[in-house]
């Protein structure tokens, strides 16, 4: 069963948040996938990737490009894991394939959103009752992360 984790954004947007976390998972030799709610949203993300900080690079592709499996982060809006990831990120509210054969799963969700709070809900109670180990985290007023559940 993979490890579930539920990050609620409430002073950071996604944007800023999830560099940081496909930093520290590629520092982990984790190959990631990041699971969008729409190809618009996924298009977006790559864009962003490219630009977030001057003095970074981190080695990503959209699913539909060639070479995909060979990308340390795959960025998607449907459910395959083309690049072997060993962690998933679901963001704006992307509804998470079967969780088996990952490490971990990471859920973002924007505090902010209405629908997204009841979808991290909905997964939440879903993971939670197929056995899966959730973790519900929430940003401090620094930023931080505080594990709530």
């Amino acid at each position: 069963m993979a490890e579930v984790l539920f990050y609620h954004l409430t002073e950071s947007t996604l944007e800023k948040t999830l560099p940081t976390l496909l930093e520290k998972s590629i520092g982990r030799g984790w190959r990631a996938v990041v699971q969008a709610g729409s190809e618009e949203r996924r298009d977006a993300l790559d864009q962003h990737l490219w630009l977030y900080r001057d003095d970074s690079f981190l080695p990503h592709g959209p699913d539909h490009e060639a070479h995909a499996a060979e990308q340390p982060v795959i960025l998607t809006a449907g459910p395959a894991n083309p690049n072997g990831a060993q962690i998933r990120f679901l963001v704006d509210g992307a509804s998470p394939p079967p969780l088996d054969g990952y490490e971990r799963a990471v859920f973002l969700f924007d505090g902010n959103d209405e629908g997204q709070l009841e979808g991290a809900r909905g997964h939440w109670k879903a993971l939670k009752g197929g056995g899966h180990e959730v973790t519900y985290w929430q940003q401090a007023p620094d930023g931080r992360w505080e594990r709530k559940a």
